[in-house]
């Protein structure tokens, strides 16, 4: 059964030419950011004042920083942090908030009760404000905290979305048999809650890598998220935002690199959620 519904889910991606082209913007950068020791033309790190603020020529095809790097390789490597990110802040997210919304939806009471209300104080703080709190609240601010902060702060509509997920399977023929024989909570969950429950959360999985990425962009920028030489796209974009008026490129190119990202997983992220749901099929082709 679930070898069909794999392979009717990878039918209908390869139908969606919207999801397809997403998946080609992810894979091209996940290429990108595992083989940038291969891909980008010059070291990151390797300064050189005699070229700074070179503008794009056919040695340095975006240009060179402040510092005389290429932007272009410092674009490339920063793309293996952005993914590092997305994807270590999203699991975290997953984690905490597939957990608590398992065992909202599946305990019900005064579980339930305290798990949500807690989730909505937790929507109730600016997700960005909070991030920042807890970078700033560590003498060292690094790419580390950034991803853990990411994750502690988004979890919330993930456990939302596992809660609404389990509360519809909770009430299935099946389920109820499985109590009927005296199978354990354990075994219910998971092997008859929790499987059937993930569909929509790993969906919320791939469209969250975005927001992560957003973030820790966002984050990078005021100098919470990773530290000097690091190539992030966001400090990238600090760095570059004194010499928009001259020196465009430094800020420009790391901005679309970021923006192609959050496209690619946002397509593939929709189109997934399609493909694995039946009534919304048929569109994006």
């Amino acid at each position: 059964m679930r070898g069909s519904i794999t392979s009717e889910t990878i039918k209908q991606i390869r139908k969606n030419k919207v999801a397809l082209f997403g998946l080609f913007l992810v894979v091209l950068l996940v290429f990108v950011g595992v083989f940038a020791h291969w891909v980008a033309p010059y070291d990151p790190y390797d300064a050189d004042l005699d070229i700074s603020l070179q503008p794009p020529s056919t040695q340095h095809w975006l240009g060179t920083d402040e510092e005389g790097r290429d932007v272009l390789s410092r674009i490339i490597y920063g793309a293996r942090i952005s993914l590092k990110v997305g994807i270590i802040a999203s699991s975290i997210s997953l984690l905490i908030g597939a957990i608590l919304g398992l065992i909202a939806g599946y305990f019900r009471g005064w579980t339930e009760t305290i798990i949500m209300r807690f989730t909505d104080v937790m929507f109730g703080f600016p997700a960005l404000l909070f991030m920042i709190g807890i970078t700033a609240a560590v003498p060292r601010p690094s790419i580390e905290v950034a991803m853990l902060a990411i994750g502690l702060v988004s979890w919330p509509g993930m456990a939302r979305i596992m809660r609404s997920q389990v509360l519809t399977i909770i009430e299935q023929e099946y389920v109820t048999a499985a109590r009927s024989l005296g199978y354990s909570q354990i075994r219910i969950i998971m092997r008859h809650v929790l499987p059937n429950s993930l569909a929509p959360v790993i969906v919320a999985f791939t469209m969250s890598i975005a927001g992560a990425v957003m973030a820790e962009a966002s984050l990078s920028f005021i100098g919470l998220g990773a530290q000097p030489p690091e190539p992030s796209w966001g400090s990238m974009i600090a760095f570059g935002r004194m010499h928009l008026r001259g020196e465009w490129w430094i800020s420009v190119f790391p901005g679309l690199a970021v923006a192609v990202m959050v496209i690619g997983f946002n397509l593939f992220g929709e189109g997934l959620r399609d493909a694995l749901d039946p009534t919304m099929r048929g569109r994006g082709k």
